[in-house]
């Protein structure tokens, strides 16, 4: 009988553990998905070493919208996935004059973003720094990483379509900085994301 029962609290152990990596797969096809912050291209938004969570269902019934840090296939190669910041959507007038950035014709207001030395990229960037005023087409967004001299984004790209978006970052769930060592990040974790 204790044999019988052994075997029981096992396949019910087993059962609850095939149920929950069912339930896992269910939620990261169509609700959450984690990624992990390889690069500085977001700084200091995010950093090198976050690990967040996307709402994959953020715009099943909305769009994504101005200052929205999304998610999406990198247009040049579908298999990756690309982090970085809304700055126009469609219809909207864009225009970059060296670290100002106009939509609509209004200077925006960016706290997140972050410069260095731009002339000693100037050679390399060419005119991407100024341009004349564009309009994002219909069905298309403008992208930028707050780290804008060390973001390879829209301005090499140009726009990303909407149905390359896989969703918005919303969540810090875990951080750590490995550039000496490995050091946790508490002060990030859960931190929202905006």
């Amino acid at each position: 009988m204790a044999e019988k029962e052994h075997k029981s609290k096992f396949r019910d152990t087993f059962d609850s553990i095939i149920v929950a990596f069912v339930i896992a797969m269910i939620i990261r096809a169509f609700f959450v998905q984690a990624y992990k912050i390889p690069s500085g291209s977001m700084l200091n938004t995010l950093l090198i070493g976050d690990h967040i969570l996307v709402n994959k269902l953020a715009y099943s019934f909305s769009k994504p919208d101005y200052k929205d840090i999304i998610v999406f296939e990198y247009p040049l190669d579908p298999s990756k996935d690309f982090i970085k910041r809304v700055i126009g959507t469609p219809g909207d007038e864009i225009r970059l004059d060296g670290k100002n950035v106009y939509r609509n014709g209004h200077l925006l207001k960016e706290k997140y973003a972050r410069y260095t030395d731009s002339s000693r990229l100037s050679t390399f960037l060419g005119n991407r720094f100024h341009t004349e005023t564009f309009t994002v087409p219909e069905g298309k967004y403008f992208v930028m990483g707050d780290n804008r001299d060390s973001s390879f984004d829209g301005r090499y790209w140009g726009f990303i379509s909407r149905n390359m978006i896989k969703g918005e970052a919303f969540i810090i769930y875990w951080s750590w900085d490995t550039s000496d060592g490995i050091e946790i990040r508490f002060n990030r974790i859960l931190n929202l994301i905006n």
